[in-house]
């Protein structure tokens, strides 16, 4: 199917890019533009975090589309302070509290990873994820910028100003909740906010945005944290500075560690959120940079930062969309504080990248939007499937079309499909009655169509991969189907006539509708012959009361119970032979 090319008037995608190339053709013209996302391997990144990264994603990749180069950075704010143990994360126990204060990339990974330290832990897995999805960017790691001195001049400066930034910052301050290295004040702010905003909230995802802003020490405010050089943790307080000499004095209130460095040599430590992240605009050049709803809100990181990045840095601030909650379809709101939460590669197991790359392309930053792990999966594929036939028959709307284009591939080129994309509903129903056999798997498939019989299964691959994955992963063992062994002969010994005779007409038409579609045909038709209408009638009301009961006397005699996978779909899993012996024929 040929890729069909976003309209540059079709979507906000596109009325993003506009802005953004026109803001950037405006403060660096000849420049690459530069968009940014920003994430914190603190735990799982969830599919929450994914918006940060695929907002900016989807803007730059309709940028290089135009012709334009386009520096799409990734911070990965690894120089965080390790705030809480998350909850639910294999390999680790209550001791891994001892290093709460610590750079995300000083704290171990967890036991059994393969990786140097939780940072990397965390991060390989969103790489991965975004590598499949087809995400390009530059990473940038923010352990590495700060202990390589990469900021001193801007950290220098800073402190210089740090009158300034406490005058633009203390426009903000609560009084009556003072703020203190745990965030308390920002959990009391948390819990008063409506539902949503709070269900939103940046820190249970990215931990940055729950950072002090520096305020709170005697000898006055100081914009930098160190990491104590006694025990690794950021529990320092800065006691004095001098800007001539640039020796900075602090104590470790956890283990009573004291030093004065020189600042302008010292690498081991970084300026707090609210400073660093208007840092980075000034000194990255970012143009656009979307962020959370917290953000958004009075006093918070990124109305903060506007002023900081202007005032202090003699920058601007970026093009910054506010983007709205990700549900997970059956569960509770995201947050990587709690065990189990779904992430991108959780979400990849079950569906294909396209697909994934579709649910945010369609929708607007500041709509939320559900992703489905549960039943209604079968749903979404559904649509994407009528999509794909809208924009091969030409009907496609054209925000419908920018959509589909931008999920299926990028400037780069298109991204991995499945060449014969059967029904998901379908793979996944013969994946639970097979358990995964190849060969009968086969033999139900290459059926499904006689006329264009499927003949391997990498045709069908990798969306019957996924089926598969959601089947034996998201359905509990309780609801997957169970092909009875032998007949229900008591079920059987008490139909009445009627009962029989639509079991006797079902399997006459076996072999001559042996086809998913000429099942469906059949089996919605024996109830309309029971009733002396023609197989092709329309249905009424008692019709329909009238196939449900057939349907329920099916799944009983096949599966055992009242429901299950489609009946057409069941029939030609369970073959022609076995379900004559289990009807009584």
């Amino acid at each position: 199917m040929p890729i069909v090319a976003p309209s540059t008037e079709a979507d906000w995608v596109s009325r993003f890019a506009d802005d953004v190339i026109a803001e950037s053709e405006r403060r660096a013209p000849g420049k690459p533009v530069v968009v940014a996302s920003g994430l914190s391997p603190s735990g799982p990144i969830h599919l929450g975090n994914l918006r940060e990264v695929m907002t900016p994603h989807l803007v730059a990749d309709e940028i290089r589309r135009r012709g334009y180069e386009v520096r799409h950075l990734i911070s990965w704010d690894d120089y965080d302070r390790y705030r809480k143990v998350p909850a639910g994360v294999p390999g680790t126990d209550p001791s891994w509290v001892e290093h709460i204060g610590k750079p995300l990339t000083s704290v171990p990974a967890p036991a059994g990873s393969a990786y140097p330290n939780w940072a990397e832990h965390f991060k390989a897995a969103m790489t991965e994820a975004l590598d499949e999805m087809g995400v390009t960017y530059d990473g940038i790691s923010q352990t590495e910028q700060y202990t390589a001195g990469v900021y001193r001049e801007q950290i220098l400066h800073a402190m210089k100003h740090r009158g300034d930034i406490d005058g633009i910052l203390d426009r903000y301050r609560t009084k009556d909740k003072p703020k203190n290295q745990s965030g308390q004040a920002q959990g009391q702010a948390k819990s008063q906010k409506k539902p949503e905003e709070a269900e939103l909230e940046a820190a249970e995802g990215s931990g940055a945005a729950a950072e002090d802003d520096g305020s709170g020490g005697s000898a006055g405010y100081f914009p930098y944290k160190p990491y104590c050089g006694g025990c690794g943790k950021d529990l320092t307080t800065v006691t004095a500075y001098d800007d001539e000499t640039t020796e900075l004095t602090y104590t470790c209130a956890d283990c009573g560690f004291s030093e004065t460095v020189a600042l302008s040599e010292f690498n081991r430590g970084k300026l707090v959120w609210k400073v660093d992240w208007p840092m980075r605009w000034a000194y990255e050049g970012v143009i656009f940079e979307p962020s959370g709803v917290d953000h958004s809100s009075p006093g918070s990181s990124f109305v903060v930062g506007g002023q900081i990045v202007r005032e202090i840095f003699d920058g601007v601030q970026p093009i910054g969309p506010m983007y709205a909650f990700v549900g997970i379809s059956g569960m509770a709101k995201m947050s990587s504080s709690k065990g189990g939460v779904p992430t991108p590669s959780d979400a990849l197991k079950i569906m294909e990248a396209p697909l994934l790359r579709w649910l945010y392309a369609r929708r607007r930053p500041n709509q939320s939007f559900k992703i489905a792990f549960d039943q209604e999966i079968q749903r979404l594929y559904d649509e994407w499937d009528a999509l794909e036939r809208k924009v091969a028959d030409g009907t496609v709307l054209p925000a419908d079309a920018a959509a589909y284009a931008r999920a299926v591939g990028t400037a780069a080129g298109e991204l991995p499909r499945t060449p014969r994309p059967l029904p998901y509903r379908t793979l996944a129903s013969v994946a639970d009655i097979t358990a995964g056999a190849e060969e009968q798997t086969l033999r139900i498939l290459s059926e499904l169509d006689p006329a264009h019989p499927l003949t391997s299964l990498d045709e069908a691959r990798p969306r019957l991969d996924r089926a598969e994955n959601w089947i034996t992963s998201q359905v509990p063992a309780e609801a997957r189907t169970i092909v009875r062994s032998e007949p229900d002969q008591e079920l059987l010994a008490t139909l009445d006539e009627q009962g029989r005779e639509s079991l006797r007409l079902l399997v006459a038409g076996l072999d001559s509708h042996w086809s998913l579609d000429g099942l469906t045909t059949l089996v919605y038709g024996v109830p309309k012959v029971l009733a002396g209408l023609e197989p092709d009638a329309k249905p009424t009301a008692e019709l329909k009361v009238a196939q449900r009961s057939f349907f329920a006397l099916l799944y009983r005699l096949l599966v055992g119970r009242d429901t299950g996978p489609r009946l057409p779909t069941l029939l030609l899993a369970v073959g022609a032979d076995r379900v004559r012996k289990l009807l009584g024929a």
